[in-house]
Protein backbone atom coordinates (compact mmCIF):
# COMPACT_ATOMS: atom_id res chain seq x y z
CA UNK A 1 0.00 0.00 0.00
CA UNK A 2 1.47 3.58 -0.59
CA UNK A 3 2.30 6.04 1.70
CA UNK A 4 -0.10 8.67 2.32
CA UNK A 5 2.17 12.36 2.89
CA UNK A 6 0.29 15.33 3.85
CA UNK A 7 0.74 18.23 2.25
CA UNK A 8 2.25 20.25 4.78
CA UNK A 9 4.32 17.24 6.01
CA UNK A 10 5.80 16.90 2.83
CA UNK A 11 9.32 17.72 3.69
CA UNK A 12 8.98 15.11 6.71
CA UNK A 13 9.26 12.43 4.15
CA UNK A 14 12.81 13.59 1.77
CA UNK A 15 15.10 10.36 2.89
CA UNK A 16 12.23 8.61 3.37
CA UNK A 17 13.06 4.66 3.18
CA UNK A 18 9.57 2.33 2.69
CA UNK A 19 9.61 -1.24 3.70
CA UNK A 20 10.93 -3.55 1.48
CA UNK A 21 8.91 -5.08 -1.07
CA UNK A 22 7.83 -8.90 -1.58
CA UNK A 23 9.71 -11.23 -3.01
CA UNK A 24 9.26 -11.68 -6.89
CA UNK A 25 11.10 -14.66 -8.99
CA UNK A 26 12.01 -14.00 -12.81
CA UNK A 27 10.89 -17.36 -14.57
CA UNK A 28 12.51 -18.69 -18.11
CA UNK A 29 8.68 -17.77 -18.96
CA UNK A 30 8.50 -14.34 -18.03
CA UNK A 31 12.22 -13.90 -19.24
CA UNK A 32 10.97 -15.59 -22.56
CA UNK A 33 7.47 -13.45 -23.19
CA UNK A 34 10.02 -10.10 -22.20
CA UNK A 35 12.47 -11.64 -25.62
CA UNK A 36 8.72 -11.75 -27.55
CA UNK A 37 7.34 -8.21 -26.74
CA UNK A 38 10.89 -6.62 -27.42
CA UNK A 39 12.10 -8.56 -30.15
CA UNK A 40 15.39 -9.06 -28.02
CA UNK A 41 16.13 -12.81 -28.35
CA UNK A 42 19.51 -12.82 -27.39
CA UNK A 43 21.19 -16.85 -26.32
CA UNK A 44 21.78 -15.50 -22.88
CA UNK A 45 18.35 -14.64 -21.97
CA UNK A 46 16.36 -17.66 -24.33
CA UNK A 47 18.54 -20.54 -25.07
CA UNK A 48 19.38 -22.71 -21.58
CA UNK A 49 22.06 -24.98 -23.52
CA UNK A 50 23.48 -22.02 -24.78
CA UNK A 51 23.66 -19.80 -21.38
CA UNK A 52 25.30 -22.64 -19.88
CA UNK A 53 28.54 -22.08 -21.65
CA UNK A 54 28.64 -18.73 -20.40
CA UNK A 55 30.18 -16.84 -17.14
CA UNK A 56 26.77 -17.10 -15.93
CA UNK A 57 26.00 -20.64 -16.11
CA UNK A 58 22.83 -19.81 -17.28
CA UNK A 59 19.92 -17.72 -19.05
CA UNK A 60 19.85 -13.90 -17.17
CA UNK A 61 16.90 -11.52 -17.44
CA UNK A 62 16.96 -8.82 -19.83
CA UNK A 63 18.33 -5.50 -17.67
CA UNK A 64 15.19 -3.97 -19.49
CA UNK A 65 12.90 -6.47 -17.83
CA UNK A 66 14.60 -5.94 -14.70
CA UNK A 67 14.33 -2.55 -14.85
CA UNK A 68 10.24 -2.49 -16.09
CA UNK A 69 9.68 -4.37 -12.98
CA UNK A 70 10.57 -1.38 -11.08
CA UNK A 71 6.40 -0.37 -11.96
CA UNK A 72 5.10 -3.78 -10.27
CA UNK A 73 6.93 -2.90 -7.36
CA UNK A 74 5.91 0.78 -7.18
CA UNK A 75 2.13 -0.36 -5.39
CA UNK A 76 3.98 -0.96 -2.72
CA UNK A 77 6.74 1.51 -2.12
CA UNK A 78 5.25 4.49 -3.27
CA UNK A 79 4.64 7.39 -1.42
CA UNK A 80 1.56 9.74 -2.82
CA UNK A 81 0.66 13.19 -1.62
CA UNK A 82 -2.71 13.45 -0.46
CA UNK A 83 -5.55 14.44 -2.91
CA UNK A 84 -3.82 12.35 -5.57
CA UNK A 85 -5.52 11.36 -8.63
CA UNK A 86 -2.97 11.08 -10.95
CA UNK A 87 0.59 9.74 -11.59
CA UNK A 88 2.65 10.34 -14.87
CA UNK A 89 5.84 8.15 -15.47
CA UNK A 90 8.71 10.83 -16.26
CA UNK A 91 11.99 8.86 -16.63
CA UNK A 92 15.06 8.44 -14.75
CA UNK A 93 17.86 10.70 -13.69
CA UNK A 94 20.29 7.80 -13.66
CA UNK A 95 20.08 3.80 -14.18
CA UNK A 96 23.01 1.43 -13.37
CA UNK A 97 22.87 -1.96 -14.08
CA UNK A 98 25.12 -3.59 -11.62
CA UNK A 99 24.67 -7.06 -11.38
CA UNK A 100 22.25 -9.66 -13.80
CA UNK A 101 19.28 -11.51 -12.58
CA UNK A 102 20.04 -15.07 -13.37
CA UNK A 103 16.94 -16.96 -13.94
CA UNK A 104 14.92 -18.46 -10.62
CA UNK A 105 16.22 -15.59 -9.06
CA UNK A 106 14.03 -13.78 -6.41
CA UNK A 107 14.34 -10.56 -6.65
CA UNK A 108 12.35 -7.29 -4.44
CA UNK A 109 12.87 -3.16 -4.31
CA UNK A 110 13.45 -0.91 -2.17
CA UNK A 111 13.24 2.71 -2.39
CA UNK A 112 14.01 6.00 -0.64
CA UNK A 113 12.59 9.32 -1.59
CA UNK A 114 14.95 11.83 -2.62
CA UNK A 115 12.89 14.86 -3.73
CA UNK A 116 9.06 16.11 -3.70
CA UNK A 117 8.49 19.46 -5.03
CA UNK A 118 5.32 21.29 -6.47
CA UNK A 119 6.13 22.39 -9.93
CA UNK A 120 3.11 23.76 -10.38
CA UNK A 121 -0.48 23.99 -8.30
CA UNK A 122 -1.74 20.60 -7.34
CA UNK A 123 1.53 19.30 -9.75
CA UNK A 124 4.68 17.48 -7.74
CA UNK A 125 7.57 16.06 -9.38
CA UNK A 126 8.91 13.48 -7.16
CA UNK A 127 12.34 11.91 -7.11
CA UNK A 128 12.68 8.28 -5.55
CA UNK A 129 16.20 6.03 -5.63
CA UNK A 130 15.10 2.08 -6.05
CA UNK A 131 17.43 -0.54 -5.50
CA UNK A 132 16.68 -4.14 -7.04
CA UNK A 133 18.05 -6.46 -4.65
CA UNK A 134 18.56 -9.91 -5.95
CA UNK A 135 17.65 -12.73 -2.74
CA UNK A 136 21.18 -14.34 -1.50
CA UNK A 137 23.59 -11.31 -3.47
CA UNK A 138 25.40 -9.04 -2.10
CA UNK A 139 25.33 -6.28 -5.06
CA UNK A 140 22.04 -5.25 -6.77
CA UNK A 141 20.68 -6.27 -9.86
CA UNK A 142 20.66 -2.21 -10.47
CA UNK A 143 20.03 1.19 -8.84
CA UNK A 144 17.63 3.92 -10.51
CA UNK A 145 16.72 7.48 -9.62
CA UNK A 146 12.82 7.59 -10.99
CA UNK A 147 11.14 10.57 -11.57
CA UNK A 148 7.47 10.86 -11.44
CA UNK A 149 4.84 13.61 -11.64
CA UNK A 150 1.42 13.47 -9.04
CA UNK A 151 -1.49 15.29 -10.01
CA UNK A 152 -3.44 16.17 -6.82
CA UNK A 153 -6.58 17.71 -6.00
Amino acid sequence: MPVIIKRNEIQDYIGFEAEPTAWHQVTQEQINQFADCTLDHQFIHVDPEAAKKTPFGTTIAHGFLSLSMLSHFAESFTTVIGGFYMGINSGFDKVRFINPVVVNSKIRALAKVLEIEETKPGQFRTKTQVTLEIEGVEKPALVAEWIGIQMVK
